[in-house]
C-alpha cells in the first residue's frame, strides 16, 4: 500500500471515529499530542487528542458526510484538506499527518466553519 493510501485509511478512520462516536478511534487517528484548532460558535477553540476524544464520545452516533479534497504526502509528513458535515455543521478540515516508526497519525487538525 502506497503512502496516500495509508493516509487516506487515518482519514477514514478519523471520520469513523465520529460516527461511532469513539474515542478510542480518534485516539488510533491522532497522534496522542496532536491538537485539534480553530473557531465554533465564535470561540476559539484548542483541544488535545484527549479532549477531542472525549467531545467526540459525548455525542450521538450517525453519518458523517465528506469529501477528500486534497491528499499530498512528503517524506514522512503529509497534509490532506477535508470537507466533512458533522453535527449539522460544515467543516473544512486542514489536516497535517507525521509517520512515526510507521504509523501514520494526525498531527494537527485546523478546521474552519463553512455552514
Amino acid at each position: 500500500m502506497s503512502a496516500e493510501e495509508d493516509v487516506r485509511e487515518v482519514i477514514s478512520m478519523y471520520i469513523e471515529s465520529m460516527e461511532k462516536s469513539s474515542p478510542e478511534l480518534v485516539k488510533q487517528a491522532f497522534h496522542e499530542n496532536a491538537k485539534v484548532v480553530g473557531y465554533l460558535n465564535g470561540d476559539f477553540l484548542q483541544l488535545p487528542t484527549e479532549d477531542f476524544a472525549g467531545f467526540v464520545s459525548a455525542q450521538e452516533p450517525g453519518d458523517v458526510e465528506y469529501e477528500i479534497l486534497s491528499c499530498e504526502v512528503n517524506g514522512e509528513t503529509a497534509t490532506a484538506k477535508v470537507r466533512d458535515k458533522y453535527l449539522g455543521i460544515t467543516f473544512l478540515d486542514s489536516l497535517s499527518f507525521v509517520n512515526e516508526d510507521g504509523t501514520w497519525t494526525i498531527y494537527n487538525k485546523l478546521f474552519h466553519v463553512e455552514a
